[in-house]
């Protein structure tokens, strides 16, 4: 009985002793791995912030659409494009080229609605120059409907007018014509019920833009004179062109030998006689001979027919407003009228008189 309670006595003490050791031991372990948990946790979640905000990143960048217009995809009708550089003809459908002529012709920072207009523009341009459609054809195409440069309408690829803009931003921009030509498809310009032929469009007005018929001498009732505002926030609304005496007397002798120019008398054998309705400029007399401002401009490469004459001792300053031809949609206007929230079609039948914005079956 004895040696039994001693036994029980000393088994119990040693028990809870190591009963103890082995709490602490426990204890120690979950510690240890309580602590190896929480370091990794930390080294993890830094690791995890640091994924999470590239996935971030990249959740926000937004991507260049791969969007290919074609049959089953909105495409239209075939164009034949002659694409100048490379001295070829290609062949794309409508929409996938009026998404290039759009990326070419107009900022792409512009307001969503002035790059719509430009897309319905765009779009009536190219069927006024297709044989189904207008039967235009472009005379420097050799043979195609329509050439890639400003003689007819600018052109660039997907590839070529990303490779152009800023890594940031490229895919938004992309995005944004490419929205604005699928928002608008089919749309085109009509006037009395039939395609408009001249949807012409510009740069930069002086502020007004003119009659066709002052520029072209082409009579379009839809090509008049409006008002456009806004202009000053293109770089281009005025510039100054220094021009010496010695260089004026001798294109102008060389172009015109009946004008009979000389240096030292140019200041009052050169002067502006009228102006069109937009300001640019009608007629101009260069000694006894009298010639266009528009003759006048391409001669010295001025950046727009309205233009006034300052003589300095050696040099003339031609000081222009507005940039391009002045007829028909000024691009800048466009995005000043969708800045303060005009719709597309209220820009286009503001620029092109009475006018319809319709759906074209092809």
């Amino acid at each position: 009985m004895g040696s039994r309670y001693m036994g029980s006595r000393y088994m119990g003490r040693r028990t809870r002793r190591d009963m103890k050791k082995i709490v602490w031991i426990f204890t120690g372990g979950i510690l240890f791995l309580l602590g190896l948990i929480i370091l990794v946790f930390v080294i993890g979640d830094n690791g995890t912030r640091k994924n999470t905000n590239i996935d971030n990143i990249n959740k926000f960048s937004i991507k260049p659409n791969d969007i290919v217009f074609d049959t089953s995809n909105g495409g239209g009708p075939i164009i034949k494009v002659y694409i100048v550089k490379d001295k070829k003809i290609m062949e794309m459908f409508l929409e996938e080229y009026v998404r290039g002529v759009v990326a070419a012709e107009m900022p792409a920072g512009f307001s969503l609605e002035a790059i719509k207009a430009q897309a319905v523009a765009s779009r009536t341009y190219a069927l006024a120059h297709m044989a189904k459609y207008g039967d235009q054809k472009c005379t420097q195409g050799q043979g195609a409907d329509i050439c890639d440069t400003v003689h007819c309408q600018a052109y660039m690829s997907k590839d070529e007018r990303l490779n152009s803009w800023p890594e940031k931003t490229k895919g938004e921009l992309w995005n944004k014509i490419t929205q604005a030509v699928i928002s608008t498809e089919q749309e085109v310009l009509t006037f009395n019920g039939k395609l408009v032929l001249a949807p012409y469009y510009f740069s930069t007005s002086s502020g007004r833009t003119e009659n066709a018929i002052d520029i072209f001498n082409l009579d379009m009732p839809y090509l008049r004179s409006v008002q456009s505002n806004g202009e000053e926030t293109s770089k281009k609304f005025t510039s100054i062109k220094k021009i010496t005496y010695a260089e004026l007397a001798m294109k102008l002798n060389i172009s015109y030998p009946k004008t009979g120019l000389t240096t030292a008398k140019i200041k009052s054998q050169i002067k502006i006689l009228d102006r069109y309705e937009g300001g640019s400029v009608k007629n101009i007399k260069i000694g006894g001979l009298t010639i266009t401002g528009v003759k006048f401009r391409s001669l010295f490469g001025l950046n727009s027919d309205n233009f006034t004459l300052e003589f300095s001792s050696k040099n003339v300053s031609v000081a222009c407003k507005g940039y391009g031809h002045g007829v028909g949609m000024s691009q800048f206007g466009a995005n000043a009228m969708g800045n303060i929230g005009k719709l597309y079609s209220e820009i286009l039948t503001h620029y092109y008189k009475n006018v319809k914005v319709e759906k074209m079956k092809y």
